[in-house]
C-alpha cells in the first residue's frame, strides 16, 4: 500500500527486497537481497519498513552495500543495536541515516516520500519542517523520536537553507537531549555569516512533563545534566528563535515574519529577527512529587536497592548515609546524544541548584576500551576534582558501570558518591539504574534484569495502557481534565497547552499513530477509572489514522462503557469533517470543534464546573 502511494506521488521506487524471493510486484522487480538490489538497480535510497527486531540487520546491509540515504520507520529498535549503528555510520561517509522512529521524509518539489506520512496534507509551499514530531511542507524531514536521531536539527538545516524552495524553517522539538540547543548555536553562527538568512521558528513540547518520565518517544526524557523543556525554551529565544505554544500558530506568525523580512535591507535583517508578537504565554510552574514506584515505559528504572546488589556483587561499596557529612559527586554512563554514542557524565556536586551548571558529558565510541583508558580517567577526575587514591578508586567505579552499561544493556547507570582522597575509600550513596526494555521486548534479551520488574506496585492504568500499546502517565496534583491524543509529540503539546491556558489535566495518554476503534475505547475506560476525572478532552490528528474512525470508537466507548463524564472532541485531518459530523448528530454529551483554542477552552469549562454539555 505504501509503495502503490508514494508511486502515484511521484517518488521513483525502483524495487523491493524480500529474503530467498527473485520476482515482481507493482510492476516493479523484487529480489533476495540488498546487495543484489545495488548491483542491479542502483538505488540512491533505502526505506526501511522492518519491524524494530530485525531493522538493525536491515540497516547494516545498507550501510555495507553504501547506500547514500537510509529512512527507516520503526520504533522500540534496542538502544545498544542502534548504538552500534551509529558507531558503524561514523566510520564511513557514504551514508546518511533518517530515523529510526519517524515517518520519513517529504519533498513536495521534488514529489517524492520515504516513509508513512498522509499525503493529502503536503501541498507544495516554501516552509521547510524538521521536527522530532512533524511534519513539514518544502521538505517534512522527521528526526524521529528515538534517543538517537541518524539525521539531526542542525544537518536537517544545512540541506533547508541551501534549498531554494525553502524561505522558512520550523523546527519542532521536545525534552531530551541537546539537539534544540546546539541548533540555536547554530542558528545565531548561521545569521553572523548569511547576507539574508531565513526566518526560524519553533515549538517545544513536554513543559509540563514529570522529571524522569519518558513521554511516549523512547527519547522524550532528559538524562542526568540535561536542560528540561522549559530551559530550552528560554535558550531558543535568547537565540533569537520565535517559540510558539501551539503548531496552530506557525503558519500565520511565520507568514508575519517572511512579510516583514520582505520589506526589510537584507544587512538590517542579519541577526535582527525580533520577536514582534510573541505568542508563548506566562506558563504557571508545575511542581511535580517525585515517585518512586514511577516506571519507563519504555525502559526499566530498578529499585535502588536492586541497584545497589549489583554494584555489591561487583565489590564496590554502598551506603545510604553520609557518615562524615561530606557532599556527594555525581558520575554516570548515559548517552551523548550530540555525539551519538555512549558517555560519561561527571559533576563535583550533586545540589539540584548547581548540578547542570557543573555537570559534563565525555562521550566514547561504542564497543570501545576507551571510557576506562588513564586519559578518560584523567579528563573525569579532574572535573569531578578527585585526586590521590580516590582516582584509583574513581576508576573502579567507572569500570564496573561501564562493564554493566554494555552487558545488560543499560540505559542510563547514574550514582552519588562519596570518595576520600587520601584513604581511597569510596561508597555509593545514591543509584538509579535504568535498562533498555526494547532489548527485552524485542528480542528477550536481559530477562534476569526486566523479572526485577514489580509490577503489581506500578499504575494499574500504566499497565493497562502498556498492554494495549500506549502510554498512560497519571499527573500528580487536582487532575480533573482526562486526556486522549494520538502521537507523544502531540499529546505532550496538549498537556502543555492546557496547563498554559488554566485547566488541570489529570493524565498523558498517547494511543500511539495508528490509533483505531478498539484504541479509542480502551482509552476511555483507563481515563475515566481515574476518579478525579470530569471531562475529557479528545485531540486527534488524523494522518493514518482516519477521523471518522475515531469519531466511531467515542461512540463505541459512550455506548459500552455508558461514560458519564462530558467529552470535547477536536479532530483534524483526515476525513474530520465526517468525524464531526458523527460527533454533532450523536446526541450524546459530546463537544466537536475544529480550533484548539476553542477546544481547550470549552474542554477546561467543563473539567473545572463552569460549563455543562447538554445532551
Amino acid at each position: 500500500m505504501n509503495a502503490k502511494e508514494s508511486l502515484e506521488y511521484g517518488t521513483n521506487i525502483v524495487g523491493g527486497t524480500k529474503p530467498g524471493v527473485t520476482g515482481e510486484h507493482l510492476g516493479l522487480p523484487v529480489l533476495p537481497s540488498v546487495a543484489e538490489a545495488v548491483k542491479q538497480l542502483k538505488p540512491t535510497a533505502s526505506a526501511i519498513y522492518v519491524p524494530g527486531s530485525g531493522t538493525v540487520t536491515a540497516m547494516e546491509e545498507a550501510i555495507e552495500n553504501e547506500i547514500p540515504l537510509i529512512v527507516a520507520v520503526a520504533e522500540h529498535i534496542p538502544l545498544h543495536d542502534i548504538m552500534r549503528i551509529h558507531q558503524m555510520l561514523q566510520t564511513q561517509s557514504k551514508t546518511r541515516l533518517v530515523g529510526a522512529n519517524c515517518p520519513g521524509i517529504v519533498s513536495t518539489h521534488g514529489r517524492c516520500r520515504l516513509g508513512f506520512q498522509p499525503l493529502p496534507f503536503f501541498k507544495e509551499g516554501n516552509i521547510g519542517i524538521v521536527a522530532k514530531s512533524g511534519l513539514g511542507q518544502t521538505y517534512g524531514i522527521s528526526m524521529g523520536g528515538d534517543v538517537f536521531a541518524g539525521t539531526n536539527f542542525i544537518e536537517a538545516f544545512q540541506v533547508l537553507v541551501d534549498d531554494p524552495n525553502t524561505e522558512g524553517i520550523i523546527m519542532i522539538g521536545e525534552l531530551g537531549g541537546r539537539a534544540e540547543l546546539d541548533a540555536a548555536e547554530w542558528v545565531k553562527d548561521y545569521r553572523k555569516r548569511t547576507l539574508d538568512p531565513k526566518p526560524f521558528m519553533a515549538v517545544i513540547g513536554g513543559v509540563e512533563a514529570p522529571p524522569g518520565r519518558i513521554m511516549g518517544h523512547a527519547g522524550a526524557w532528559s538524562a542526568p545534566g540535561e536542560a528540561i523543556a522549559r530551559e530550552k525554551i528560554a535558550i531558543l529565544e535568547k537565540a533569537d528563535i520565535e517559540v510558539v505554544d501551539h503548531p496552530e500558530k506557525l503558519g500565520e506568525r511565520m507568514k508575519q515574519l517572511l512579510q516583514k523580512k520582505k520589506t526589510k535591507p537584507a544587512s538590517s535583517f542579519t541577526g535582527q529577527q525580533k520577536r514582534g508578537m510573541h505568542t508563548m504565554r506566562q506558563r504557571p510552574v508545575t511542581k511535580h512529587k517525585q515517585n518512586a514506584q514511577y516506571q519507563q515505559r519504555r525502559n526499566l528504572y530498578v529499585k535502588q536497592s536492586d541497584a545497589f546488589d549489583m554494584l555489591q556483587q561487583r565489590d564496590i561499596k554502598t551506603t545510604e548515609k553520609d557518615p562524615n557529612g561530606n557532599s556527594t559527586k555525581m558520575v554516570a554512563i548515559s548517552i551523548d546524544r550530540s555525539a551519538r554514542q555512549p558517555c560519561i557524565v561527571a559533576s563535583p556536586v550533586t545540589d539540584p541548584d548547581s548540578i547542570f551548571s557543573n555537570t559534563k558529558r565525555f562521550p566514547f565510541p561504542y564497543g570501545s576500551g576507551e571510557a576506562t583508558s588513564d586519559a578518560m580517567l584523567s579528563s573525569v577526575a579532574s572535573h569531578m576534582h578527585v585526586h590521590g587514591k580516590g582516582k584509583e578508586s574513581l576508576k573502579k567505579l567507572l569500570t564496573q558501570l561501564v562493564d554493566l552499561y554494555m552487558s545488560k544493556e543499560a540505559f542510563v547507570l547514574r550514582t552519588e558518591v562519596l570518595i576520600n582522597d587520601e584513604t581511597g575509600d569510596l561508597q555509593v550513596t545514591r543509584a538509579k539504574f535504568g535498562f533498555d526494555d526494547a532489548a527485552f521486548r524485542s528480542s528477550k534479551r536481559q530477562a534476569d534484569v526486566h523479572k526485577l520488574r514489580e509490577i503489581e506496585k506500578e499504575d494499574a492504568g500504566e499497565v493497562a495502557a502498556e498492554k494495549e500499546g500506549m502510554v498512560y502517565i497519571k499527573l500528580d496534583g487536582e487532575g480533573t481534565l482526562g486526556t486522549i491524543v494520538n502521537g507523544a509529540g502531540l499529546a505532550m503539546n496538549t498537556v502543555d497547552n492546557l496547563v498554559a491556558r488554566g485547566g488541570h489535566p489529570a493524565n498523558f495518554l498517547d494511543t500511539g499513530g495508528k490509533a483505531t476503534s478498539e484504541t479509542i475505547k480502551a482509552s476511555f475506560k483507563i481515563v475515566t477509572s481515574d476518579p478525579r476525572v470530569k471531562a475529557i478532552f479528545v485531540n486527534i490528528f488524523g494522518g493514518l489514522t482516519l477521523g471518522d474512525m475515531i469519531a466511531n470508537g467515542i461512540l463505541l466507548a459512550f455506548k459500552d462503557l455508558n461514560l458519564k463524564v462530558p467529552v470535547v472532541v477536536r479532530i483534524r485531518g483526515t476525513n474530520e469533517a465526517e468525524g464531526q459530523r458523527l460527533i454533532r448528530e450523536s446526541g450524546l454529551k459530546l463537544d466537536a470543534y475544529d480550533s484548539f483554542d476553542e477546544a481547550a477552552a470549552r474542554a477546561i469549562a467543563l473539567a473545572s464546573g463552569e460549563a455543562k454539555i447538554e445532551a
